[in-house]
C-alpha cells in the first residue's frame, strides 16, 4: 500500500494538470485558464495559460474580503534599531494601496520594471506589493550591493522607477546606498525616469534636484490605487543572479504559477494552517526573501516576519530565541550557516533555556549544504523535527523536501529528503546515462518543470536554453552534484563545480566537510580544491572553531586529516588544513568556496559584490599564506 506521500508524489507526476488544477483551486482567478500546461514550445512551457490573476490581491486583499483585516500580517522585528512594529492585513492594505499610487503617479503601469534597492524594512515590502498589484515587473536588488553590479542590473531590467533608500544597517554598521546608487547611474547606459528615496533617521543621503524624490512627500501626495488583472504567464519579478560569463542572470518568475505552487507548499512541505506565524529568517534581496518572507506566507494567510538582524551579534546568540518566543513562531526556515554561527557561539545552548520555544513545530534549513553535525545538534537542542531541504533561485520552492504537511517521512543524515510533488529528480552520469544508485554524477530534473520555476531568463531565451537545458536533452541541469540512495532519498554533496579531480578520482568537497564539521572543536568548515602539479587537484580544509576553544591548532589539524583518512581513505588526499577566524559568506549564508580556491591558487580575483563582510578576505589570504599558497590580491570591482 502506498503511503501519502508516495501516492501525491505518484499522482503529481503521472497527470500533473489534474494535480496541479486541484491546486489552483486555493487561488483567486480573475480569469479561469484556457490551458493548465502549456506545452506547445518545449522547451519553453507555461503554466495556467489564457488564466488572469493579481499577486497583489492573492496576498493582501482576499484576505482582507475573508474577514482577516485584523489579523497580523507583517512583524516587523529590527533590532539593529531598537523596533517591534506589528501591520495587520487591513494596514498592509492601506500602505500598499499608496504605494501603488505613488508608483502610478510616476507613470507605472503593467509591464514596467521598477528596481527595488532597499534594505530589510516593511517599505520594501510594499513596494514588492505595490508593484505587482499595478501588474509591473519589481527587481529586488541587495541594499548595498555594489553600484557596478546595480548597473549592471538597471541596464539589463531598463526600469522606468528606482525605489531606495538612503542606508541599510548591517550589524553594527550602517551602509549608505545612495552613493552606490549615484555611481551606478551614472555607470548606465539606461537613465531611470525617477529615483524614489526613502530618508531612514540613521543617515539621510543628498538628493539630486529634478531626478531624486523624497518618499514621503511622494507618498503624501499619493491616492489609493486597486489591482490590475494581468495574465498568469505574466512576469511578476526578475531576480538576478551572478552570471559565469560576468553578466548577471535575470530569472523570469511568472503570477500564476508562482502563486499556485507557493500557497500549496505553505500546506503540504511547511506544514503550517492560515493565521500561524511563519518565520523565513533570511532577506528580501534573495530567492528566499521573495517566496517565503513576502509571497508564500501572505498568499496562504499567514503572519510573517520580517527580521532586520543577525543570528548572532544583534545582540547574541540568542537572537532567533528571543524572536521564536515573542511572536509564537510555529516554522522557522533558515540557513544552516546560521545555525553553524549559533553553534560556534552558545555551543552547549545556553540562550535557548531563556525562552519559552513550545510554539516552534519544525526547522527547515536550505542555501547551504546541511551537515549532519549540525542537524543534530539542532535538533538534541531544540527537541523538533530539523528538515534539511534543497531549492534554488531558478526554481523558487523546494525541489526535495520532507513534505512534513502530507506525511512525515524519517529523516536520514545528509539528505534533503525525497523529489516534493512536482518534481521528477534524476542522476545522470557524464555520458547522459542515469548513475547507479549511490553514485556521484549531475543531479537534473525532467521536464516540463513544475508550476513556479523559471519559464525563462529575461530578454535572453537562448541563454536559458544554453545554461539549463542544453546539457541533458529533456532535463533541467540544476548545477549540483549528488546521487539518490535505495530509498529514493537526495544527497546534494556539492555543486558540480566543486567537484574535485584528484589523480583521476572525482571526489565530493561536501563528503570531507561533513567528516570535518564532525570533529567536536569545529564549529563549521569549508573544503576547496587547490592546484597540484602532480595529481591535479587536492583537498583544502578550512576550519572556524568553537567558541571557547583553546587547544592548539596544529592538533587540530592533524585530528581531522585523520579523521578524513579514516572516513574517506586515502584516495581523498586530504592532508592540508587551516585555522580561519571565520568563512566568507553572501549575505544569504553562502560560503564563497571559488573565491577562496582561486585564492589559494594565486589566480586573480574579484570582491564578489554579494560578500556578507569585505573585511574577512584579508584574514583567510593571510592564514593562506601561513601555509604556503601562494598570494594574489583582489581585483577592483565587484564580481
Amino acid at each position: 500500500m502506498s503511503s501519502a506521500y508516495e501516492t501525491a508524489h505518484r499522482q503529481s507526476l503521472e497527470d500533473p494538470e489534474r494535480f496541479w488544477s486541484g491546486a489552483a483551486s486555493g487561488i483567486h482567478w480573475f480569469r479561469k485558464w484556457d490551458r493548465i500546461l502549456d506545452d506547445s514550445r518545449p522547451p519553453f512551457y507555461r503554466w495556467f495559460a489564457g488564466g488572469e490573476v493579481n499577486t497583489c490581491y492573492n496576498a493582501v486583499d482576499r484576505h482582507v474580503d475573508a474577514g482577516r483585516s485584523e489579523q497580523a500580517a507583517l512583524i516587523y522585528d529590527s533590532p539593529v534599531t531598537g523596533t517591534v512594529r506589528t501591520f495587520t492585513y487591513a494596514e498592509l492594505l492601506s500602505h500598499v494601496e499608496r504605494v501603488a499610487g505613488m508608483l502610478a503617479a510616476y507613470g507605472v503601469g503593467r509591464g514596467d520594471r521598477v528596481i527595488i534597492y532597499m534594505p530589510m524594512i516593511p517599505e520594501t515590502v510594499f513596494a514588492m506589493l505595490a508593484a505587482a498589484r499595478l501588474g509591473s515587473v519589481h527587481s529586488v536588488v541587495f541594499g548595498g550591493f555594489a553600484g557596478t553590479e546595480l548597473a549592471a542590473r538597471i541596464d539589463d531590467a531598463r526600469p522606468r522607477l528606482v525605489l531606495s533608500a538612503s542606508c541599510g544597517i548591517e550589524g553594527d554598521r550602517v551602509v549608505p546606498y545612495k552613493p552606490q546608487l549615484d555611481i551606478a547611474i551614472r555607470a548606465c547606459t539606461h537613465e531611470p525616469e525617477r529615483i524614489v528615496v526613502l530618508q531612514r533617521p540613521m543617515r539621510t543621503a543628498e538628493l539630486i534636484p529634478g531626478r531624486d524624490v523624497d518618499w514621503d512627500q511622494a507618498l503624501a501626495g499619493a491616492s489609493p490605487h486597486g489591482c490590475v488583472p494581468v495574465a498568469a504567464t505574466d512576469p511578476l519579478y526578475v531576480l538576478y543572479t551572478s552570471g559565469t560569463t560576468g553578466r548577471p542572470k535575470g530569472i523570469v518568475r511568472d503570477n500564476g504559477g508562482h502563486l499556485v505552487a507557493l500557497n500549496w507548499t505553505m500546506d503540504h512541505v511547511y506544514g503550517v494552517e492560515p493565521g500561524e506565524v511563519y518565520w523565513a529568517a533570511s532577506d528580501l534581496g534573495w530567492v528566499v526573501g521573495h517566496s517565503y518572507i513576502v509571497y508564500a506566507p501572505l498568499v496562504h494567510g499567514n503572519t510573517t516576519v520580517l527580521y532586520e538582524g543577525k543570528p548572532v551579534g544583534t545582540p547574541d546568540a540568542g537572537a532567533f530565541w528571543r524572536v521564536i518566543a515573542e511572536h509564537g513562531v510555529v516554522c522557522l526556515f533558515t540557513a544552516p550557516t546560521a545555525f553553524r554561527a549559533i553553534k560556534r557561539d552558545d555551543p552547549r545552548g545556553y540562550f535557548v533555556s531563556k525562552h519559552d520555544l513550545t510554539r516552534l513545530r519544525s526547522l527547515f534549513l536550505a542555501g547551504e549544504r546541511l551537515d549532519p553535525d549540525t542537524l543534530e545538534w539542532a535538533q538534541d537542542l531544540l527537541g523538533i523535527p530539523v528538515l534539511d531541504h534543497w531549492w534554488q533561485t531558478e526554481t523558487g520552492w523546494p525541489i526535495t523536501a520532507n513534505c512534513i504537511g502530507i506525511e512525515a517521512l524519517p529523516t536520514k543524515p545528509g539528505s534533503s529528503s525525497k523529489p516534493v510533488p512536482g518534481w521528477d529528480v534524476r542522476v545522470l552520469g557524464p555520458d547522459g546515462r542515469p548513475s547507479k544508485s549511490g553514485a556521484i554524477g549531475a543531479l537534473v530534473c525532467k521536464l516540463p518543470l513544475p508550476p513556479g520555476t523559471l519559464p525563462s531568463l529575461w530578454n535572453a531565451p537562448e541563454r536559458y536554453r544554453e545554461t539549463y537545458l542544453d546539457a541533458y536533452a529533456g532535463y533541467y541541469l540544476t548545477g549540483d552534484a549528488g546521487y539518490i540512495d535505495d530509498d529514493g532519498y537526495v544527497f546534494v554533496m556539492t555543486r558540480t563545480d566543486d567537484v574535485i579531480n584528484v589523480a583521476g578520482h572525482r571526489l565530493s568537497t561536501g563528503a570531507m566537510e561533513e567528516v570535518l564539521a564532525s570533529h567536536p572543536d569545529v564549529a563549521e568548515c569549508a573544503v576547496v580544491g587547490v592546484a597540484d602539479a602532480l595529481k591535479g587537484q587536492l583537498p583544502l580544509g578550512l576550519l572556524v572553531l568553537k567558541s571557547g576553544v583553546d587547544r592548539g591548532h596544529d592538533a587540530i589539524v592533524s585530528e581531522v586529516v585523520q579523521l578524513v583518512r579514516r572516513e574517506i581513505g586515502p584516495v581523498a588526499a586530504f592532508k592540508t588544513a587551516v585555522v580561519v577566524p571565520r568563512l566568507p559568506k553572501t549575505r544569504s549564508g553562502k560560503i564563497l568556496r571559488a573565491t577562496m580556491r582561486k585564492m589559494a591558487d594565486g589566480a586573480p580575483y574579484s570582491m564578489p559584490a554579494t560578500i556578507d563582510d569585505p573585511d574577512i578576505l584579508p584574514e583567510i589570504g593571510a592564514a593562506l599564506r601561513g601555509i604556503g599558497y601562494a598570494r594574489q590580491e583582489p581585483e577592483t570591482g565587484g564580481g
